[in-house]
């Protein structure tokens, strides 16, 4: 479960990243937090974890700060927009 954890993670910090520099709510927005859904809902599958409420909010936490993480690597290399 932690390796899938830290998968997720490190596979939302260059969509975090791109979405940093995207305008809000525009179509290239909705796809940097929308094309990792299907990558994890496989990795869900392929390693048989469940779809049990626990393993959401570990799974969840991961994505989003994956997310952020992306984000502020961003700011701090180029600034904010």
């Amino acid at each position: 479960m932690y390796i899938f954890i830290l998968v997720i993670y490190l596979m939302n910090i260059p969509f975090g990243y791109w979405r940093a520099c995207v305008p809000r709510f525009s179509r290239n927005w909705y796809l940097a937090i929308h094309i990792p859904v299907p990558a994890i809902v496989l990795l869900r599958i392929y390693f048989d974890l469940g779809w049990g409420w626990q393993s959401y909010v570990m799974l969840l936490s991961a994505f989003f700060l994956g997310q952020l993480t992306g984000k502020l690597i961003r700011y701090y290399k180029t600034g904010p927009r």
